[in-house]
C-alpha cells in the first residue's frame, strides 16, 4: 500500500520507481544470490540465475514485449503508464518468490530447532516490507488503476500463503532441496525487471536521477537483507 502510495503522487515517482527497481536489484543479489551459492555453489547458481534472466530476455523478444520501453524507437511521452509490459512477468516472479518463502515457512516448523523456527519467519516478514514497497511502486506505474495495481499485489504476495499451506502437506514428503532450482531462476527473473526499470528512467529522465534513486535502494535492500542473516545467524 506504501509503494501504491508513494509512486500515485506524481511528483515523486521519478523517485519512487527507481527506488523500487533498485530494492528489486538487492534483493537479486544481495538476498536469493548469496542463499543460491550457499546452497550449490558459484557455478550452478550463476547458471540458473542466467536462465532466469535469459528467459525473460528471450519472451521480451520473440513474444510478449516485458519491456517495450527498451526499444530505441519507442516514444516515452505516448505511454500510457510508465511501466507498461512489467505487470505480468513482475507479479509471475514475485508469486514464484512469495510461494518459496511459504514453503520455507512452513517446512522448518516440523524439523528446525526452536530458535530457527521463529527466525525463519521473522526473517521472511522483515524482507517483506522493502520487497513489498518495490512491488507496489513498480505495479502502480505498469498498470492504469491502483485497484488493479492492489489486486495485483495481493495476488503477488497471496502466493505466500498458498506456499505455507502446500508447505505443511507436501514437505514431509519433499522437503527443500528442490526449492533452490526455482528459486535461482526467480533471483534472475527480478534483477532482469529491476535493470530493465533503472534503464527505462535513464532514458526517460537521464542517468543522474535513475541511477542515485536506484542506489538507494540497492543499498537498503543489501543492508536490511544481510542485516537480517547476521541478526538470526
Amino acid at each position: 500500500m506504501l509503494g501504491l502510495w508513494l509512486t500515485g503522487m506524481r511528483q515523486r515517482t521519478q523517485t519512487v520507481i527507481p527506488f523500487s527497481a533498485g530494492v528489486l536489484l538487492g534483493v537479486a543479489l544481495f538476498g536469493l544470490a548469496p542463499e543460491l551459492v550457499e546452497e550449490l555453489g558459484w557455478m550452478p547458481s550463476l547458471v540458473l540465475f542466467g536462465a532466469g534472466y535469459g528467459f525473460l530476455l528471450v519472451v521480451n523478444r520473440y513474444a510478449y514485449p516485458v519491456c517495450p520501453t527498451c526499444a530505441h524507437d519507442h516514444d516515452h511521452n505516448s505511454c500510457s503508464s510508465e511501466l507498461h509490459g512489467f505487470a505480468a512477468p513482475l507479479v509471475a516472479a514475485m508469486a514464484v518468490h512469495s510461494f518459496l518463502d511459504g514453503w520455507s515457512v512452513a517446512t522448518v516448523q516440523s524439523s528446525a530447532p526452536v530458535g530457527l523456527r521463529v527466525a525463519v519467519p521473522l526473517a521472511v516478514a522483515l524482507h517483506k516490507l522493502p520487497e513489498g514497497i518495490a512491488l507496489g511502486g513498480m505495479l502502480r506505474a505498469a498498470v492504469k488503476s491502483r485497484a488493479a495495481a492492489m489486486a495485483w499485489c495481493t495476488l503477488a504476495e497471496g502466493s505466500t500463503l498458498a506456499g505455507g499451506v502446500l508447505g505443511l502437506w507436501m514437505a514431509p514428503h519433499l522437503g527443500t532441496a528442490w526449492i533452490t532450482y526455482p528459486l535461482g531462476l526467480a533471483a534472475g527473473w527480478l534483477f532482469y525487471l529491476g535493470f530493465h526499470a533503472v534503464h527505462e528512467e535513464w532514458k526517460r529522465r537521464g542517468a543522474a536521477p535513475a541511477f542515485v534513486s536506484a542506489l538507494g535502494g540497492v543499498a537498503g535492500a543489501a543492508a536490511l537483507q544481510r542485516g537480517v542473516e547476521a541478526l538470526f545467524r
